[in-house]
């Protein structure tokens, strides 16, 4: 979403040492099996300590990596980071973890890392998080492999080769995908075969959306939506999405908050598309169990979909891209998940 506020820095106390031991387990694991770092690559880690989660998964990477680069991001200079950056050589690790965001220029540092052939571990907007949440988050990064790469790839495979999709999110909600879906992308923790090596972590989805936006039509609940500060934002009852052509044409049960964001999407960009098709894989994240930041928990176990007309992984002609300025992510009640006959999801947990 274009609309931005400032992070509202939460500095809460430092965590127990389980935490910080789970955050050990958790971040080697990631390590290991996710990022195959070995020690023979340098790792760099810039850190800020302006919260807890951020000083404990510091700790956390301080005793996975104790040969690493330790860099204070409030005690350096940009040209100093940028500078460490340049020793840098090609699959060696850069982690970055971030109270609010690293801005250390025009452009977003993991793309600007990636383009060094850096694999990139990214922690961001911790700060958003209470204490109680960061528990939440440091489950999160628990990586299995036999799930995540296992159902995972299945799902892409049942993805691809669908020709419709429906998702049920109850009281005779049916939002039908009448169209096969584009290629999926995996978000699971293998690289294999990709250009760029890590990304954003909690990892777990595997996303797609209609090839033919305008085959997409019905209705949809959704018990969560990104709301204009980027949060999580969690309405009293469930509100209503009636989708016609790929667009948003009504909502029943909507709350002041969830207009805002229409409004604002529809003024920028006219109608309300219907996009992205997400397929979240991460179980530490549900319906009950949430955390406040958006970006990190998109990755919740079950549906996510996204309103406007920006979604830069698939093109479609009806839409420019220099045009289209809204993605905001919104989960769906989901009480079953067809891939053409097919029940793929069932019960707060994928059957593949």
């Amino acid at each position: 979403m274009p609309m931005n506020s400032p992070d509202n820095p939460q500095i809460h106390s430092v965590l127990p040492e389980s935490a910080i031991a789970m955050a050990t387990k958790n971040i080697a694991d990631i390590l290991s099996m996710a990022m195959e770092h070995q020690l023979a690559h340098k790792a760099l880690i810039v850190a800020d300590r302006g919260c807890g989660l951020s000083l404990a998964l510091s700790e956390a990477y301080r005793r996975c990596l104790p040969d690493a680069q330790f860099i204070d991001f409030d005690q350096v200079s940009p040209e100093e980071i940028h500078a460490v950056f340049e020793t840098l050589a090609p699959s060696d690790l850069v982690v970055l973890v971030q109270t609010t965001s690293f801005r250390l220029d025009a452009y977003r540092v993991r793309v600007e890392l990636f383009k060094r052939g850096l694999k990139v571990i990214e922690h961001v907007h911790l700060a958003r998080l209470s204490a109680d949440e960061a528990l939440i988050y440091i489950d999160s990064l628990a990586y299995d492999p036999a799930y995540f790469r296992g159902v995972g790839r299945v799902l892409k495979d049942k993805i691809d080769r669908a020709g419709s999709a429906v998702v049920e999110s109850g009281e005779g909600a049916r939002l039908v995908f009448a169209s096969p879906l584009e290629p999926a992308k995996l978000n699971i923790g293998d690289y294999t075969g990709m250009t760029n090596v890590g990304g954003q972590f909690p990892i777990g989805e595997v996303f797609t959306e209609a090839q033919d936006l305008e085959a997409v039509s019905g209705r949809v609940r959704i018990f969560v939506f990104g709301d204009s500060n980027f949060m999580v934002n969690k309405p009293a009852h469930p509100i209503t999405l009636v989708v016609e052509k790929g667009r948003v044409i009504d909502v029943i049960d909507s709350t002041p908050e969830f207009d805002e964001v229409l409004a604002s999407i529809r003024a920028a960009e006219g109608e309300v598309w219907l996009r992205e098709l997400g397929f979240g894989m991460n179980r530490a994240f549900s319906a009950d169990r949430t955390v406040c930041d958006i970006g990190t928990y998109e990755r919740m176990c079950g549906i996510h979909l996204s309103l406007g007309a920006k979604h830069g992984v698939y093109t479609k002609p009806q839409l420019k891209r220099k045009d289209a300025r809204f993605h905001v992510d919104v989960f769906a009640v989901t009480n079953a998940v067809l891939l053409d006959d097919e029940v793929v999801y069932r019960d707060g947990a994928w059957l593949v």
